[in-house]
């Protein structure tokens, strides 16, 4: 699943490891959710989309919509 969380997490000024703690989970997790290496579990997702104030929608893409342009908000 295609994400933006490096991006966004950019923008804040957080680096992996203070997202990390901020999400309870590992840098490491951090890191294989932004390369697109691990896919987050639901509740994770939502945790770090409302972390980010942001709709999960807005954080991650759906495998099926990858290749179609964002729809406005």
């Amino acid at each position: 699943m295609k994400n933006s969380l490096k991006a966004l997490r950019a923008e804040r000024g957080w680096s992996q490891s203070e997202l990390a703690e901020r999400l309870e989970v590992s840098r490491q997790s951090v890191n294989a959710i932004e390369t697109g290496r691990y896919d987050p579990s639901l509740p994770l997702a939502f945790r770090i989309a409302e972390l980010l104030e942001l709709r999960i929608e807005d954080v991650f893409t759906s495998p099926s919509r990858a290749d179609q342009p964002p729809q406005p908000s």
